[in-house]
């Protein structure tokens, strides 16, 4: 992978940043493989990978920022490797000192984790991210609301028009369809699901419950039943989770089992 594919615009941005000659904040990152995994990320945004970090929420914004706004990936990149903050649409958002200084196994690349463990630990009040910390620690910091996917597709996408609308009882047909639209016209759709129910990642819960970020990426495709007979509906779609696109394709009553609701964000 080269900066030579990429457009002009971020190519230079990229240039520049690898030229600069200011210090890196960060005492466990290094900055040689932060613009190589950015490189990679810019040529296939598919690899942006929470890896084995509880960060689902923040991976999948950071998913649509490379995808859709390379150049300002290349900007925040560089400024929260340099400064330890980045500008959002409305505020400044800034890593505490205590993050740039932890050390351990971060469980993924350098450049993902420099983005998501700041916007994830920048939302926490209770339980700091620690790359090292005990599973129940980190899965506790890791843990993403629907209004702090809201306020990230804000400050960090930069959509104005941005609602969560929740699906725990009805509404599953109406949401996909409003989503199509909404990727249709450039936005994005996050949506909140049972992993293991819906992307076949383990075994089925006995009771469903939200527990996964993901991105909708379109291909929707809904064939509803009727209220007697749920098995004739299906729905498929294609979505980004876990550094993949997957295909989902299920009867329309397994779906609304595992489908909990979604964060659209458009201009």
């Amino acid at each position: 992978m080269n900066s030579s594919t990429l457009d002009p615009s971020v190519a230079s941005a990229l240039a520049d940043f690898e030229k600069s000659n200011a210090p890196g904040v960060w005492s466990s990152l290094d900055k040689n493989q932060v613009l190589a995994d950015m490189k990679i990320r810019l040529n296939d945004p598919f690899q942006v990978n929470q890896g084995q970090q509880p960060f689902c929420g923040p991976a999948s914004i950071l998913f649509e920022l490379v995808r859709k706004q390379p150049l300002r990936y290349v900007q925040i990149c560089r400024s929260l490797f340099e400064t330890g903050s980045f500008q959002g649409q409305t505020r400044r958002i800034e890593t505490l000192y205590r993050l740039r200084q932890s050390r351990g196994r971060l469980r993924m690349g350098q450049a993902d984790w420099m983005i998501l463990a700041t916007l994830r630990d920048s939302e926490n009040l209770l339980f700091s991210v620690e790359p090292d910390g005990p599973d129940i620690l980190r899965n506790l910091a890791g843990m993403t609301k629907s209004w702090e996917m809201k306020g990230w597709t804000q400050e960090v996408l930069g959509y104005r028009k941005v609602k969560h609308i929740p699906t725990y009882l009805y509404g599953e047909f109406e949401v996909l369809n409003e989503a199509a639209a909404v990727i249709a016209s450039g936005g994005v759709v996050f949506a909140l699901i049972t992993a293991s129910g819906l992307l076949g990642t383990g075994n089925k819960p006995l009771l469903p419950y939200p527990n996964h970020w993901i991105t909708l990426l379109g291909n929707i495709s809904i064939q509803g039943g009727d209220w007697l007979d749920k098995q004739r509906g299906r729905i498929s779609l294609d979505v980004y989770s876990w550094a993949r696109k997957y295909h989902i394709d299920l009867d329309e009553e397994p779906f609304e089992d595992y489908f909990w609701g979604v964060v659209m964000g458009s201009m």
